[in-house]
This record gives structure tokens, sequence and C-alpha cells, in this order.
């Protein structure tokens, strides 16, 4: 039996075909476009992967290097573990979800066999489309080619670029969101636009010569109240844009020989003061970090897939994920999410 009938009858045709038919094919999973490997009996069993097992793993080094560093807000959620994982994430368009009401209040009785009012949370279904955030880019066959006779690293700087706007892509969505996107019935929301987030007046803008120590440390106290008002207790990331990071830089005063930030990270409840420069311009943003507030939905971590075009000689790449943040209140409005500004 030759390698070619030996492949067919191994993958059933899992190999070959078209970028379309080989996700299919294996359930979406797109390991089926990267990497080529053998069997154990020395068989290539991937022949669509141009790329050599150093290749990508420099590009895949590239690739999260690039991504965490610039996942701020996504990876702030994703290090508490607020994540909703999807299996198949491709094949998955919209989740689907419940929003649930409140009860009465408990009752007090002395008698524990008095008959309290019966009760129970009342829910409502939600639908998130889940996109995928993508970029492209193509190498030619030759400058492969020319890299491996040399011995010269491939160049990674495309897939860098690649990751690079992908990640603020999906930063931007976090912090800004995307509600003039729909499907299904479903909107994506950020922290700035969702319709639920509760806003706050500030005094000045944190990098006015107006605003103090003081008055950036009252502003931050209004917003903790509003989530608690809100009945939602914490704890809180806080998030500024970078052209309010000097602010939080200098002292607090001349007799609190600290900065704001240290100031700021005093309060109760208050984890981090993060500088995220997708965060909108003259706004401060105060993030519940619990799963019932915000949470990043995750059908398809940063990856990188390859097919060829033009018989071979262009190699085609795509950086894709799909990473949705998922903001949510309850069906009373309740909100742990705070956005100041004047």
């Amino acid at each position: 039996m030759d390698n070619v009938t030996t492949l067919d009858a191994l993958f059933q045709g899992k190999v070959g075909g078209s970028v379309a038919e080989r996700l299919l094919a294996n359930n979406m999973d797109t390991s089926c476009l990267r990497q080529s490997r053998t069997n154990k009996e020395g068989i290539l069993v991937n022949a669509n992967a141009a790329l050599r097992y150093d290749e990508w793993k420099a590009f895949d080094e590239e690739v999260l290097k690039i991504t965490t560093s610039r996942l701020v807000g996504a990876n702030d959620l994703i290090s508490r573990g607020l994540v909703k994982n999807l299996p198949n994430g491709l094949g998955t368009t919209i989740l689907q979800y419940e929003m649930e009401s409140d009860m009465t209040a408990a009752e007090v009785h002395m008698d524990a066999i008095s008959r309290g009012v019966k009760d129970r949370p009342e829910y409502t279904i939600g639908y998130l489309p889940l996109p995928v955030v993508h970029k492209d880019f193509s190498i030619n066959a030759r400058a492969l080619a020319a890299s491996r006779k040399t011995g010269e690293p491939l160049d990674t700087a495309a897939a860098s670029i690649a990751a690079r706007l992908v990640a603020e892509k999906v930063e931007t969505i976090l912090f800004q969101g995307l509600s003039s996107y729909t499907f299904g019935g479903g909107v994506i929301y950020g922290y700035h636009d969702f319709d639920k987030t509760n806003t706050v007046a500030v005094t000045a803008h944190w990098n006015d010569s107006a605003a103090s120590g003081a008055t950036i440390l009252a502003d931050v106290l209004r917003m903790k109240a509003a989530s608690i008002s809100d009945k939602h207790y914490g704890p809180w990331g806080l998030y500024v844009p970078t052209t309010w990071e000097a602010a939080l830089d200098g002292n607090y005063s001349s007799t609190y020989p600290q900065t704001v930030r240290d100031r700021l990270l005093a309060i109760g409840g208050i984890e981090f003061v993060h500088v995220a420069d997708k965060q909108v311009a003259d706004h401060a943003t105060l993030v519940e970090l619990q799963a019932g507030t915000a949470r990043m939905v995750i059908g398809l971590q940063p990856q990188l897939v390859q097919w060829d075009s033009e018989g071979g000689m262009g190699l085609n790449f795509k950086l894709m994920c799909i990473m949705v943040p998922q903001l949510r209140a309850d069906q009373d409005g309740n909100c742990g999410i705070v956005v100041a500004t004047l």
C-alpha cells in the first residue's frame, strides 16, 4: 500500500481539500491547518502545512508575547478565572445565557413551622454573538525556502503585527464596546457602552491642574459607592487611560509620602489600578471582578493557521481568535461596572 492510500485510509480525507472542508471534517479543530507531523510509522499526516516545527514555534512564541502584553483588560479577567470556555468555538455562533432576578427578603418568626412566602427567581434569556477577530497575512514560498537555505530565522514581523492588531481589537471591544454589531438577537457590549453601566461625575479630569490627590480619591470612593448601591460588593479593578497615568504617579499630598496610585490601592476592595490604552479617553472605569459582572467568553485562543494558494507558491496565514466580553446585570438592572467622567 503506498503512502497516499495509507493516508486516505488513516484520515478518511481529513487532510486534503479546501480549508472549509478540512475544518468541517475535523469538527472545526484548527489544528488541522497547522504544523506537519508524522505518525509512529513515519508517515506524513498533515501534508497541507508548509511550515516545519521550529518555524511554527517561532510564530507561536511571537504571537504569545504580543498578545500577552496587549490584552491588559482581557488578561485581568482570564487570570482570575472569569472565563466561559466554549468547546468547538468555531462551530458556535451565539452564546445563550440566563439572567436571574432576586427573591423577596427572608422572614423572621419565633416559630420555625410558620409558613413563609413562597418565591422563586425568574429567568430571561439573553444572547451573545461570537464573531471571529482575525488578521491575515502571507509569505512568499521563495522567501521561506531562502530562509531555510541560509539558516536565517524566519521573519516573524508580519505575525507580530497581526497579533498586535487582533489583541488591540479584543481590548477595544472590551473597553469601548461593539454595540453596533448585532447577530442572532444579541449585542456585544463593552464597559463604556453597556446599557446597564453606572455613571459617576468626576470633579475634574484627573490630568487637569484642578484635580488633586484628594479629589481623585473622592471620585473613586463615589464609584465604589455606586457599585455597592447596585448590590455589587467587589472586589474591583480600576482602569484609567494613558493620559491620566502621570496623575496617578504624582504625590498624593505633601503630608502623605506616597503616590495617588498607592492611596487608591489602600481603598478596601480595590485590587489594582491599571492603565489601559484602549480605555475611553477622559474616563475611569471601575469593574467588579466577579463572573456575574464581567467575564471573557473564549471559543478560540489567539491562534495562527495556514493554507496554500497559487499552486503552493503562496503561503496564507490567519491570526484569529474568538474572545468576546460578556457583561451582565440582573433583571433589575443592577450592575457592578461604574464609569466616571465629567
